[in-house]
């Protein structure tokens, strides 16, 4: 296997990880009365009167489950928001195909996601102090931006390596429809 193609392989695993991260993290925005649902089951805290004996983490899914169970039960058009959300992440996944059928063409795809997840940490930080979210829960949340980085930078990086290469080749972007001028 020559260098271009090491490079096409490491592109591709590390998108498909990204664009998978992605659906999932997007289809769990959907059955959120679910997930705190069963998450309380498995803590050991279901019945909400424990929730003043409970310590940490499971105070706080207790905290966050009971006002998920009230504010579906009021307004339920509320979760419409999560559903956009979840739609939000699997458009973005979408987005990502563009890379898998041309790394070097797409490789602003590599760039907008690594802005995305730098982003992400200020963002999580002032809005969930302005909503009250606790700090370690506020580090989970940063661990998506900086755990997403990691294979952007990678990629990004392979997709720059895998474009000089070609074009240091004797090829030129007009002719092979690479770039656009």
């Amino acid at each position: 296997m020559n260098a271009a193609e090491t490079l096409r392989r490491r592109i591709r695993s590390l998108t498909w990880l990204l664009i998978v991260g992605l659906v999932v993290s997007g289809a769990t925005a959907i059955p959120l009365q679910w997930e705190l649902d069963t998450t309380a089951r498995i803590l050991g805290v279901a019945d909400s009167a424990s929730g003043s004996a409970t310590p940490g983490l499971a105070k706080w899914i207790l905290k966050v489950r009971n006002a998920v169970r009230d504010t579906n039960a009021k307004y339920p058009f509320i979760a419409y928001g999560t559903d956009w959300l979840a739609f939000g992440h699997f458009v973005i996944a979408i987005a990502f195909v563009g890379a898998l059928r041309n790394p070097v063409r797409n490789i602003w795809l590599f760039q907008f996601g690594m802005i995305a997840c730098v982003l992400l940490v200020p963002y999580a930080f002032f809005f969930g102090a302005l909503r009250g979210i606790p700090v370690p829960w506020r580090l989970i949340d940063c661990s998506f931006g900086v755990l997403g980085f990691i294979p952007l930078w990678f990629c990004q990086r392979s997709a720059a390596e895998l474009a000089r290469e070609h074009f240091s080749n004797g090829v030129t972007a007009a002719t092979t429809g690479q770039l656009r001028s």
